[in-house]
């Protein structure tokens, strides 16, 4: 149960990088310390370096919230797949609705733990970019990772708006 509550936590710092890059540089470094037990402890101040862990930290968050997105309509999809289909009759687990609503059941129950990993992933890949940017300590792949990831998130959304 401790692995799942760390993986709760780490998401809910995911989801909420996103205000916090926004705001001032002293929660920044605080947030983490109270929600994960993970210190930064912080460089002399660059207003240089706040305004890049701002921008980065922005994106991955609104990465990260994209993806949420994506896990919630995806299991409401799952729960509620006869009140949202037009037809069941070529769906995965038809032509009946008793078997295209169980495969998309499980499906997007199946897939619940999956999200949870990849926006706790992403939770940990914000506190390890806070240390890169902010922190005195800590590897410098959390910056061109967070890029990837956002360009990832940028090509996904795309994908995304342009399916039929």
């Amino acid at each position: 149960m401790s692995l799942v509550l760390g993986w709760l936590r780490a998401a809910a710092y995911a989801l909420w990088a996103l205000p916090l890059a926004v705001g001032p540089v002293p929660p920044r470094l605080r947030v983490p310390r109270r929600l994960l037990g993970e210190s930064v402890v912080p460089r002399r101040y660059s207003a240089v370096r706040a305004v890049w862990h701002s921008v980065l930290s922005g994106a991955l968050g609104v990465a990260t919230w994209f993806f949420a997105f994506l896990a919630v309509l995806g299991a409401v999809r799952g729960v509620l797949y006869p009140l949202l289909s037009s037809g069941y009759e070529n769906a995965w687990g038809g032509p009946s609705l008793a078997g295209a609503w169980s495969v998309h059941l499980l499906i997007g129950a199946a897939l619940v733990p999956v999200w949870l990993l990849l926006l706790a992933g992403l939770g940990t890949l914000q506190v390890w970019l806070t240390r890169a940017v902010l922190g005195r300590a800590g590897p410098r792949w959390p910056v061109p990772s967070a890029v990837l990831v956002c360009a990832a998130g940028v090509l996904l959304f795309l994908a995304w708006l342009d399916q039929a």
